[in-house]
């Protein structure tokens, strides 16, 4: 680590500690101090009736969830803003009263008050509570060192702590600020990439899987790009990384196989528009529809509310069934019998108009039902019709076809015959009833 003047910043904290000393000894200070607990007393007091009606008033705005959680931030600290305004008006008080001087520390906790508050409300509008905390700590830890006028001896303490790595030198300072514009470009990259994939998202002409994948181009490029800019930024030479990127590369193209393979699947999924967003699908003992189209997986949900994570290269590899991938018409098959005192023609025409009136049962593709075989009990049928939305189930509209059959049959008095067995007794039997007698 780097040697600096130990002596020098002792000499600055001794001047610096006894200067506050010196100020804090003056009456005045205490009463700013009194004045300061005081209006954060009253503040917090009044926010516990004030705060709660406000949050339920402001739950109610719909459409915008980035808008509501500032807002609702911004209520959460009800008390910051009605102490601020009580101190606000202490200070303007004081300032009508005495000299400016006696104002000293209500401006400077004004300033910092509002600073917080300010950065803990805006930085709401990132969704990781710990990445917002850590952004508003540094935005007001930023303006504070300003507001003391120390920001030079801070840079220039958080310089001296470093390390030298061969020809780099990698400091306190350096550091932190790499994070900070690392963080707020990402940061910015998201938020334009999540706006840009909105406009897409909203455009008509374009296709889902069209849509899905134009997002993801746009989310990763603007954030490599943001990346680079970063590290160009900080000073970081970008040749200097060439050699060791591409050995990271290699590396990572060895260890993260699966992952690659999966990511590459899903761009060939979204590029050939084999699968897309709302489609219904069966792959092995998993049938469901496509919520959502992932980097990695595909996101399907199952008729019992499951929802299974099917990597991208299991839909590339295995054969996958896609009910609604040129159009929505599925046809599905219902198995009957009736017994054979039924006449077929009569059985057929009301066969198709019970499963004409099933709801789901679309009506410009008419049923049609054919006598498939003649059976050990029953003369067989096979009822076919079409329905537009297996997503909504098979079994279930089966179970009202089925349902509906039994009503027309039972109406029209056909029966729907039950199998028969003979038994022939090789020897005699005997047979004895309850009081005792045999045949």
């Amino acid at each position: 680590m780097e040697s600096y003047d130990i002596t020098e910043w002792g000499q600055r904290l001794g001047d610096f500690l006894r200067l506050l000393q010196g100020y804090v000894a003056q009456p005045w200070t205490l009463y700013q101090f009194l004045i300061i607990a005081a209006c954060f007393g009253v503040a917090y007091l009044l926010s516990l009736k004030i705060e709660p009606a406000l949050e339920e008033r402001a739950r109610q705005i719909k459409g915008n969830p980035g808008l509501l959680r500032v807002i609702i931030a911004f209520m959460r600290r009800t008390e910051w803003v009605i102490f601020l305004v009580f101190l606000a008006v202490a200070r303007e008080a004081i300032l009508m009263m005495t000299w400016p001087s006696r104002s000293y520390m209500l401006s400077l906790a004004l300033v910092l008050g509002f600073t917080w508050l300010a950065a803990s409300v805006l930085t709401r509008i990132i969704r990781s509570r710990s990445l917002a905390r850590f952004v508003a700590f540094c935005i007001f830890v930023y303006v504070a060192v300003g507001v003391l006028d120390v920001r030079d001896e801070a840079q220039t303490f958080l310089d001296g702590l470093a390390v030298n790595l061969g020809d780099f030198r990698l400091s306190a300072l350096f550091v932190l600020r790499a994070i900070a514009v690392t963080t707020v470009l990402l940061w910015v990259a998201h938020i334009a990439g999540s706006f840009i994939a909105s406009l897409i998202a909203t455009s008509s002409d374009l296709s889902p899987s069209f849509k899905v994948l134009a997002g993801k181009v746009v989310s990763i490029t603007l954030t490599v790009l943001a990346g680079m800019i970063a590290l160009n930024a900080i000073g970081v030479d970008l040749t200097a990384l060439t050699v060791f990127s591409g050995a990271v590369g290699v590396g990572l193209g060895f260890g993260l196989q699966k992952v690659v393979s999966n990511f590459i699947s899903g761009v060939i999924i979204l590029a050939d528009k084999s699968i897309k967003p709302g489609d219904t699908i069966e792959l092995g003992d998993t049938f469901g529809w496509i919520r959502e189209l992932r980097a990695r997986f595909v996101s399907v949900i199952t008729r019992d509310g499951r929802e299974y994570l099917i990597p991208n290269e299991d839909l590339i590899t295995q054969q996958v069934i896609n009910w609604s991938f040129s159009d929505k018409f599925v046809r599905l098959d219902v198995d009957f019998g009736v017994s054979y005192d039924s006449d077929p023609h009569e059985v057929i025409r009301i066969a198709i108009e019970a499963a004409q009136s099933v709801e789901r049962v679309v009506a410009n593709k008419k049923p049609v039902c054919w006598m498939t075989a003649f059976g050990s009990s029953s003369i067989d049928f096979k009822l076919r019709f079409w329905i537009t939305d297996p997503q909504g189930g098979l079994t279930n509209i089966r179970g009202q076809v089925l349902l509906a059959l039994w009503d027309a049959f039972k109406e029209a008095d056909i029966n729907i015959p039950f199998p028969h067995r003979e038994l022939i007794m090789r020897t005699p039997v005997e047979v004895v009833h309850k009081d005792g007698k045999a045949d």
